[in-house]
């Protein structure tokens, strides 16, 4: 699912598999029936499962995978297909390296295409195939997060799992395949086209609906992950979130917050997640807002290659945000003034609430939304309205003009971990 062109200079992740299926960390994603948003707008966007049996990491990981299989098959039906590992292997070419998507730490995505032969009722199209590498337990429990949540969970801005593999130790997942691979890949990569202002916009709101679906759920789903290289996009640009190994089921009753191991991808993640592992959905409002810092600087959440002072996105970007002469500095400037001012600046103030420190001063998604449709109508284009090239080079802060510009590069996207916060944190 992912481009093949990831950055080459992450850390590759390993699983953390410490105690991590272990019986005193059961987490149950049952009563699936019940989690609707409570919203009408989005109540038509999921899967109703009025005989969804109760499922938990904990019981599944001890089974068998025949009985992972029969319990997958008695919950989902024909919502997902349970293919066999050779079917798998024929599509990809044995998962040959010229059908290779992408790699990380979960393991390799390889595109392959299903004909009209392989099932009746499945339309032949293109997939892709991840196969995780469940060395330790850790892989098989975010291969049933994937699973738990996506066969569920049915919105135009999430990906479609078609179906899943459980084979003695083998454990892949299949899904639709997106043509334009990730957003990370289209604003990082130097063999890219510039994404269009109004492109970048759509995505934005794309994206933002796939989150708002998640959090309006009677039991909101955290997605935990969001960052540029799990948004993918259609032919049409149209975003998609994917790969929810992470994702967790939000508080119940009184509770404010989830306790956790903290996980995800340095320079994405919440402040107080990170120094607490509390994690609520205002938890994902800060990442949106490291992504749409992304979209309006064209620079990555955590820069290596960068000077210091200028590594951290969030810590470098917030003196420009709200002065409308100094956000024209660090603009991306390869949109070469094809942007607009009052959007670039609504933007701006935007993403500012989302990485508030405070996580009740950060927005609610609808409200999100709301804001960035409003932005597609404007047309003041920089170019247009004498406010672009932006500041003169200057190598004392970095800034540079388009001629000197420096690319993006780095070893963002690293997977990161750290120790439960408490011996008494639940996973």
């Amino acid at each position: 699912m992912k481009d093949s062109n990831s950055n080459s200079n992450s850390k590759p992740w390993r699983p953390f598999t410490a105690n991590c299926c272990s019986t005193d960390q059961t987490i149950s994603f049952g009563n699936f029936s019940r989690c609707r948003p409570s919203k009408s707008d989005f109540s038509k966007n999921i899967a109703p499962l009025p005989s969804f049996r109760r499922l938990s990491f904990s019981d599944l990981s001890r089974s068998s995978s025949a009985r992972i299989n029969e319990d997958l098959a008695q919950s989902f039906g024909s919502d997902l297909y349970d293919f066999q590992l050779s079917e798998l292997r024929a599509i990809t070419q044995n998962f040959s390296s010229n059908f290779l998507l992408g790699e990380g730490g979960f393991g390799t995505v390889h595109k392959g295409y299903v004909d009209d032969n392989m099932r009746q009722d499945l339309k032949p199209q293109a997939v892709a195939v991840k196969l995780l590498d469940i060395e330790g337990l850790q892989g098989h429990r975010e291969w049933l997060a994937e699973v738990i949540f996506l066969g569920q969970l049915r919105h135009q801005n999430l990906v479609k799992l078609i179906g899943y593999c459980c084979e003695n130790e083998e454990r892949l997942l299949v899904y639709e395949f997106m043509p334009r691979g990730s957003l990370e890949n289209h604003l990082f990569k130097r063999i890219s086209i510039c994404l269009p202002w109004g492109t970048r916009l759509k995505i934005a709101i794309g994206a933002a609906k796939g989150l708002a679906f998640l959090h309006g759920a009677e039991k909101p789903v955290i997605y935990r992950d969001f960052k540029t290289s799990n948004i993918l996009l259609d032919s049409d640009f149209n975003a998609k979130l994917s790969d929810f190994g992470l994702a967790k089921m939000g508080p119940e009753g009184s509770n404010t917050h989830v306790t956790t191991r903290v996980m995800g991808t340095y320079g994405y993640a919440a402040p107080e997640y990170v120094s607490t592992g509390h994690l609520t959905t205002k938890s994902d409002i800060y990442s949106f807002g490291v992504v749409l810092l992304e979209l309006l600087t064209g620079r990555r959440a955590m820069d290596k290659t960068r000077p210091k002072s200028e590594q951290h996105l969030v810590d470098w970007a917030k003196p420009y945000l709200t002065s409308s002469r100094r956000l024209r500095c660090i603009v991306d400037p390869r949109l070469a003034g094809q942007y607009s001012v009052k959007g670039a600046k609504e933007m701006a103030l935007l993403a500012l609430q989302c990485v508030s420190f405070n996580p009740k001063d950060r927005p609610r998604m609808p409200a999100i939304i709301e804001t960035l449709e409003a932005l597609q109508q404007l047309r003041d284009m920089a170019v247009s309205c004498g406010q672009w090239p932006g500041s003169p080079k200057s190598s004392r802060n970095g800034l540079l003009s388009v001629k000197g510009r420096r690319e993006n590069g780095g070893a963002s996207g690293i997977i990161w971990k750290h120790s439960p916060v408490a011996s008494n944190t639940k996973g």
